[in-house]
């Protein structure tokens, strides 16, 4: 390896730091007068809201604020977005349903939030939510990648028939059924390439806070991609204008792709910090973690090889069918695409 220049061994910088407990994560930064917020998640996978009724929440020792999905809407909040619109077949954009920060219309999968609690505390920010009471009609709902797009399967969003958001095609699918129907032999596999939740040591957390001297608000989170939470939440989520948004990601304890993605609890304390006045803080503990990071993989896939006599591979021809979860994330469909 060469001593200097492409390819020379860098020295870390950081991991006395680390090793002796002197990182600095988000959750170990706190800020005068802050607050805490706690989500307040659907039990069910797929269910309508009725009603959400927050004046037990709001009466609760120490609350200073409970939010729905419609006060964030009433203040011009949009929804999360997928950044990446990847054409399939007929040159047919994937169908991207929205997305509410607080859901309001039905919960699409368990732990969709549908509405936070900040509270003095964190305690007094769980017994708040505790007391949420959310009238639901449970509907049906579907757990099989391979079953989603079965006739008569439940439609989690009207916008998406079949529940199919994307229906992609690549290579020369009339050389390939050729190459098929000639070959002296065709094997074939079947493949589950089972879900996957990125469990990093450091559980996702953030940290809003305005200053109304200056109408400026800092969004202080776990992120891979800070430059992309700012742009995201400023252009399309209407959190602050640019200019006056900063997004601020110190240490981050591991991410493996899932802090890629704009949140909802993210744009929560960032505009709940504006509405209230006050720094607003939420830690994500792990089974919140498992509920609604983003999740990797869950592929089911249908691999078949076409050989000739000598065993000289002619064509493969894969058909896979890939989870998008209950809503597209910001790079969701492209991902998909890449094999």
């Amino acid at each position: 390896m060469a001593e200097n220049g492409i390819g020379a061994s860098v020295k870390r910088k950081e991991d006395n730091r680390f090793l002796t407990g002197k990182g600095n994560y988000t959750d170990d930064i706190n800020r005068p007068g802050q607050t805490y917020a706690v989500l307040v998640r659907s039990p069910h996978a797929h269910a309508t809201i009725n009603s959400i009724d927050t004046s037990a929440a709001k009466a609760a020792p120490g609350v200073v604020g409970v939010f729905v999905g419609q006060d964030l809407v009433d203040d011009g909040i949009g929804g999360l977005i997928c950044g990446m619109a990847v054409a399939g077949k007929g040159g047919e954009v994937a169908k991207m349903p929205p997305r509410n920060v607080l859901t309001i219309d039905k919960a699409r999968f368990v732990g969709d939030p549908v509405a936070v609690v900040i509270a003095e505390t964190l305690a007094q920010a769980k017994d708040g939510a505790e007391l949420v009471d959310v009238d639901y009609s449970e509907l049906p709902s579907v757990v099989s990648t391979s079953g989603a797009d079965k006739p008569g399967a439940p439609l989690l969003h009207e916008e998406v028939p079949d529940n199919l958001t994307l229906d992609w095609e690549f290579g020369d699918a009339a050389a390939v059924d050729a190459a098929f129907a000639s070959a002296h032999k065709v094997t074939e596999i079947e493949l589950v390439n089972n879900r996957m939740v990125t469990n990093p040591m450091e559980p996702r957390a953030a940290i809003g806070e305005y200053n109304s001297g200056t109408d400026e608000t800092t969004l202080y989170l776990t992120s891979q991609n800070p430059h992309v939470h700012r742009l995201v939440m400023a252009a399309f989520m209407n959190i602050a204008p640019e200019h006056k948004f900063r997004v601020v990601s110190p240490d981050v304890g591991g991410g493996f792709g899932s802090k890629i993605f704009t949140y909802n609890e993210e744009a929560v304390c960032a505009w709940a910090a504006k509405k209230l006045n006050r720094p607003v803080k939420w830690t994500c503990d792990r089974t919140e973690a498992f509920l609604c990071d983003a999740h990797g993989r869950d592929h089911v896939t249908k691999a078949e090889m076409a050989l000739d006599e000598n065993g000289k591979f002619l064509a493969l021809r894969v058909t896979s069918h890939s989870n998008m979860g209950a809503y597209l994330q910001l790079f969701s469909v492209s991902i998909s695409t890449l094999f």
